[in-house]
């Protein structure tokens, strides 16, 4: 079932009212949006066909959970969002809520981007390599990337 746009906004800023103000720009906005409409078109919560990926922004247990959970620049974060969501900060649990929990699946897209010292490109090429650069994707699709670009800019114009 595809989300309409407003609860797509709705998501992402809920991800991020979850982490503060400081997490809060366009960019991000922009970036965490096309992210999700590549990974799982908004719509997908299990990564198909393997179902190793969960949520939309397809965060694996042991590669994006596990990083978010353990950078020096995301953990405490991490643990303050697990603790507002009753979510037990470990990544199986958390891998777990994702499936079902969006708002804490935002706030952990938001948080891998969180543990890239670069600024947040507005640059749809220089946007594609930060997406490949921080979710490292095992099969990226680069010829759906400006579709899902353009998506994510229309979706905050």
């Amino acid at each position: 079932m595809q989300v309409p746009d407003t609860q797509k906004k709705s998501i992402i800023q809920n991800g991020i009212n979850l982490l503060g103000v400081r997490f809060d720009s366009r960019a991000a906005k922009i970036i965490m949006a096309a992210i999700a409409f590549q990974e799982s078109n908004f719509e997908f919560r299990k990564q198909i066909p393997s179902g190793i990926a969960r949520g939309l922004w397809q965060f694996e247990r042991g590669g994006g959970v596990k990083g978010v959970l353990s950078h020096h620049s995301s953990k405490e974060h991490a643990l303050k969002v697990c603790e507002k969501e009753m979510v037990k900060p470990v990544a199986q649990d958390v891998y777990l809520a994702i499936t079902t929990n969006d708002d804490l699946a935002a706030a952990f897209a938001r948080l891998l981007l969180w543990t890239d010292p670069r600024p947040i490109p507005l640059d749809e090429k220089q946007a594609w390599d930060y997406y490949i650069r921080n979710w490292r994707p095992g099969k990226p699709h680069e010829d759906r990337w400006a579709n899902n670009w353009r998506l994510a800019n229309e979706l905050y114009c």
